[in-house]
């Protein structure tokens, strides 16, 4: 790439070393390093930017040559906080090494990418003193949050993204903010925290883009996994840690959590042998004890090896004055590695860049332009700058969220072809398949709109083609540089007269129940008459309407149901009943009308009425907006409707009598769940249309009919939750707590202001009787536990409870000899419990650890949960439990024994020896879903149509949606949800199969849509209680 010099670099003789160490920082416009005479080889390095830069170097050159080469290209004069990685044959990722040869290093360079990254993370980020390497340690921060590798809680999370967000578009506006986050992706869970993330981007007006960098700098330094990359590891019992290096020493991760770290200053030596990575520690001379050594087993020597390097790495630019000379080489023998620490260490670049009058070169950041140019107004800042813009051998890397280029982008299909996209003058891009390629397979790799095909069939064996190639796509470029193209649904093959078995459907059945995909088999004239909507958009609506059909069924409850059974009684005083009447009435008679529009609506998107010849109404979100408009009107209602929670259970209290009447009437079929959660239903609708307009908003592009009123409608709806997000949670909470106190005997006063339910679940408990089934549950003061006894309400009876306050938690699996086990220290007693397996030992340690920190974080005091005459008979007892043959008898009873409250949550829980958290049951509230579904058992032939409603963990099934009660219910917890396998011989489309143990279940949806749905509300209650989130998360949530 460039002739050799004679003289070394003028970075090399700054620093007065010789021209074979370090790296040299290379002032702006200086000459490209001297390389040694041979071929020269491509090598391709891909930036923070996500920008992809060739380089040429010669074959024999070290990899400081190529690390010189990309600062010369970024103008980047601290270029010593960052290093080069790649993934070598091992699969494992490295940092290349600078004094080697670099082709020794990477064996197949044209199929290696190198990743140039932060290498070492400064603990204060005003040590940085250049704006362009504050930029860039900001996209490498960026890059962190999207992963998941930096994890923080939500507060945190939302405001680092408020500021990225700020340097990329500027000052808030709602419109372009709005658009900005949901066409790009910044957190893992970024919808959550939509709201909280324009709340904070309001408060940063006239913030610059360098300001906005040095403000998420400010924030990430302190959190706990700021640069942090874990490394696997075992200490000597076997347990799971990580471990970590950072500019103070060696860290050591269980999970999410540092439990340990060793500073560099107690570190006598760190060395491994074999896979065992070995830290010497110093004597302490205060506790006179001699040298201590610790010993962890990583995954292979390998893994050892690369992370004893990083630990030197560190030390040394962290820790020393100026880079280790290079010791000299043995005559005869070698012994250990020669590695060594090559570059100028923290001091010298801070020296160096203080001492140095370096010019300030303007650079370009590269931030996302989702909208016209003319819309967005130039900021002028001194600052306005970033890497430079990309030569012409640069290469973007895929679909960049922060990019919007205009022009030719390569892209690579599942043959490996390129395929181009060229962009037309009005704004459109045309995708041409590369020659030889499916273009089918090509464009289901994107999301874009295209015509619909003609008529699949789920059965695979039946003709179906795919568009001809001359019917190319045109997409439409959003601001994440992917293409919005909708997935095509293919349709079923089941008649509107004719069920899956063949077999005459339920004369209950509604027209508006034929699915819109499906035609008759029996008449080929009529499936090519009706083509119904494959758009996504239409199934987003057809999931408001089954939904909303649900809903209603279950305000019938609360203002047909329960006023005709309790409504006329005297046992219920007037004030609670002319509450809930004319709280809950109004809001019934709103959505009955709003029901019948949906249905309207729906109809003439199918074609089912003329009006869809004009193509006016294929679109949802104008009757979505003034009907939510409506809505707002009823948020006094709203907002009344926690006082009816609290006011009927006020009264229940007071009055035996209506106590009992409201027990029995939730044992009645329409009240399939329990009562309050019926009351609270309102609530929760509005996050499901929160949601539901979310989609609509992601799925349309800015320039689509109807994605004005769904903006416009999503602004209205977030404005609603976020009014009443607060009374959601506190009555989501009381209620849970109501619905706990009847499932359990000899406790009192558990509904009381400031306790906060976190989790329940079975553990095994050890006594003198070796290990018993307990059911155990968490609050944020104490910890009960329990076992099931035979009673005619099946209640679980309370055995003991541990208060949180002083309490200790300790993993005790080789002290007692019992896999996934732990000690409970309490004031009063301990408690050695037992998970079923090692994650549920994880979540249960983890919720219990976090209780503490809140009971000793409050400043409530402590309250006995249980009743007198329990507390007296346990001090009596010693703690004691004893436990009759009728107890022991009743714990072992089947899930299906027929008795009062037979199949909460609480006891699916026990029987399936799993746990839910506070948590799981926030998000299965946002996740409920209705439809049509054909289900099939393991060894019928036939599949069954039936209407499913997915809520509180469990699906329900009726015969259609016009049904009041459901026939059968399914409680999902343990259950896996996964795709049937080929030896199955499943040959349909969009199945999912449920198992649990020998049961097994497959339900067939009708489009792609309604089967990922299905799939992503099922994996919520099945998986909910595995997904990892951790502790400061979990903490932000109580």
């Amino acid at each position: 790439m460039v002739e050799p010099a004679d003289k070394p670099s003028a970075a090399g003789q700054r620093l007065g070393a010789p021209d074979s160490f370090g790296v040299s920082t290379l002032e702006p416009g200086p000459r490209p390093p001297a390389q040694p005479p041979g071929r020269q080889v491509s090598i391709r390095v891909q930036m923070l930017d996500d920008t992809q830069e060739v380089f040429q170097i010669s074959q024999r050159s070290p990899g400081k040559v190529l690390f010189d080469l990309v600062c010369v290209h970024l103008n980047l004069a601290e270029g010593d906080y960052f290093g080069l990685e790649y993934q070598d044959q091992r699969k494992m990722m490295v940092w290349l090494d600078l004094l080697k040869p670099t082709l020794k290093q990477i064996r197949r360079p044209k199929n290696t990418i190198l990743r140039f990254v932060v290498k070492f993370f400064p603990p204060d980020h005003t040590q940085l003193m250049e704006e362009l390497t504050r930029y860039l340690f900001a996209l490498q921060i960026k890059h962190d949050l999207a992963c998941g590798r930096l994890i923080c809680n939500d507060t945190s999370a939302a405001l680092m993204v408020s500021h990225i967000i700020q340097s990329e578009i500027g000052d808030y506006d709602e419109t372009q903010s709005w658009q900005h986050l949901l066409h790009n992706k910044y957190l893992p869970d970024q919808d959550a925290l939509r709201d909280k993330i324009t709340d904070c981007h309001r408060k940063h007006v006239g913030q610059t883009p360098a300001e906005s960098d040095y403000q998420l700098l400010e924030i990430a330094r302190r959190l706990e996994m700021y640069g942090v990359r874990l490394h696997p590891a075992k200490d000597r019992e076997g347990t799971k840690l990580s471990l970590a290096v950072a500019h103070t020493g060696v860290l050591v991760f269980q999970g999410y959590t540092k439990i340990n770290a060793f500073n560099w200053s107690k570190i006598r030596k760190l060395s491994f042998k074999r896979k065992r990575f070995l830290i010497k520690l110093r004597a302490d001379p205060s506790q006179n004890t001699h040298h201590d050594t610790l010993e962890f087993a990583m995954g292979s020597r390998d893994c050892c090896k690369i992370f004893w390097k990083i630990c030197v790495e560190y030390h040394a630019f962290f820790r020393l004055f100026e880079e280790p000379k290079a010791k000299p080489k043995p005559v005869l023998f070698t012994r250990g590695s020669s590695f060594r620490f090559s570059g100028r260490t923290q001091k010298q670049i801070i020296d160096y860049v203080k001492d140095s009058e370096l010019k300030k070169v303007p650079f370009e950041r590269k931030h996302s332009k989702i909208l016209s140019s003319s819309s967005m107004s130039p900021r002028s800042s001194s600052f306005l700058s970033q890497v430079p813009k990309e030569s012409a051998m640069s290469v973007p890397l895929a679909d960049q969220p922060d990019s919007a280029r205009v022009g030719v982008r390569a892209d690579f299909n599942g043959s490996g072809e390129p395929q181009i996209e060229t962009s037309t003058a009005n704004g459109f891009h045309d995708a041409l398949a590369a020659p030889g390629s499916d273009p089918t397979r090509s464009r289901q790799n994107h999301h874009g709109t295209r015509s619909a095909p003609d008529q699949h069939l789920l059965n695979p064996g039946s003709a179906g083609s795919a568009d001809p190639p001359s019917a190319s796509a045109h997409v439409l470029v959003n601001g994440t540089g992917f293409f919005s193209e909708q997935a095509t649904a293919a349709a079923a093959v089941l008649g509107s007269d004719q069920s899956p078995d063949g077999q005459q459907p339920s004369p209950l059945t509604s027209p508006l129940l034929i699915e819109a995909g499906y035609v008759r088999t029996d008449d080929e004239e009529e499936a090519r008459r009706k083509k119904y909507p494959t758009d996504k958009a239409y199934f987003i609506a057809k999931e408001l309407l089954t939904t909303e059909r649900t809903y209603l069924k279950d305000l019938q409850v609360i203002t047909v149901s329960f006023q005709s059974v309790l409504g006329k009684d005297e046992a219920l005083p007037d004030s609670v009943r002319s509450l809930i009447s004319a709280n809950y009435d109004p809001v019934y008679k709103f959505h009955q009308a709003f029901l019948k529009e949906v249905e309207q609506r729906l109809a003439q998107w199918e074609g089912r009425s003329n009006a869809h010849i004009k193509g006016d109404y294929q679109r949802i979100s104008d009757v979505l907006l003034k009907n939510l408009q409506g809505l707002k009107q009823l948020t006094v209602h709203l907002q009344k409707h926690s006082e009816c929670l609290v006011e009927l259970e006020r009264a229940c209290r007071a009055n035996r009598r209506l106590e009992a009447l409201c027990r029995d009437f939730e044992q009645q079929k329409a009240c399939y769940l329990p009562f309050n959660i019926f009351l609270l239903r309102p609530l929760h609708r509005l996050l499901h249309y929160k949601l539901i307009l979310e989609r609509l908003c992601k799925h349309y592009p800015p320039t689509h009919d109807d994605f004005r009123d769904s903006r416009a409608a999503l602004a209205d709806i977030s404005e609603m939750v976020l009014q009443l997000q607060g009374t959601m949670m506190k009555m989501e909470n009381f209620q849970k707590l109501l619905e706990l106190k009847k499932d359990l005997t000899g406790i009192e006063n558990l509904a009381i202001p400031g306790r906060e339910f976190i989790r329940l679940g079975c553990l095994s408990k050890l006594s003198g009787k070796g290990l018993q089934q307990r059911m155990f549950f968490l609050f944020s003061d104490s910890l009960v536990y329990t076992s099931r006894g035979m009673t005619p309400s099946n209640q679980f009876k309370v055995h003991g409870q541990l208060s949180l306050y002083g309490m200790t938690i300790r993993e005790s699996e080789e002290e007692w000899g019992v896999p996934h086990s732990f000690t409970l220290f309490g004031q009063r007693q301990s408690v050695v419990v037992a998970a079923s397996c090692a994650p549920e030992m994880e979540r249960w340690v983890e919720d219990i650890r976090m209780a503490i920190d809140l009971a000793e974080q409050s400043s409530s005091p402590h309250t006995d949960l249980l009743s007198t005459s329990l507390c007296d008979k346990l001090s009596e007892e010693g703690g004691a439990e004893h436990e009759s043959e009728e107890e022991l008898c009743g714990s072992r009873s089947s899930l299906e024994r027929h008795g009062h409250r037979g199949n909460t949550t609480v006891h699916v829980c026990w029987h399936r020896t799993t746990s839910v958290s506070m948590v799981d049951f926030s998000v299965a509230v946002e996740n409920q879903l209705s439809g049509n579904l054909l289900r099939k058992f393991k060894n019928s032939n036939g599949w069954q149509k039936l209407w499913v409603v997915f809520t509180n963990f469990s699906l329900f099934f009726y015969k259609s949606h016009q049904d009041d009660y459901p026939l059968a219910s399914l409680p999902l917890l343990g259950y896996s949800v996964t795709v049937p396998s080929e030896s199955e011989n499943i040959h349909k489309d969009y199945v999912f199969k449920l198992h649990f143990k020998s049961h097994v279940y497959y339900f067939r949806s009708e489009s792609e849509y309604t089967f990922e749905r299905w799939m992503e509300v099922i994996r919520s209650a099945t998986c909910s209680a595995s997904r990892p989130l951790p502790t400061t998360a979990r903490k932000d949530l109580y």
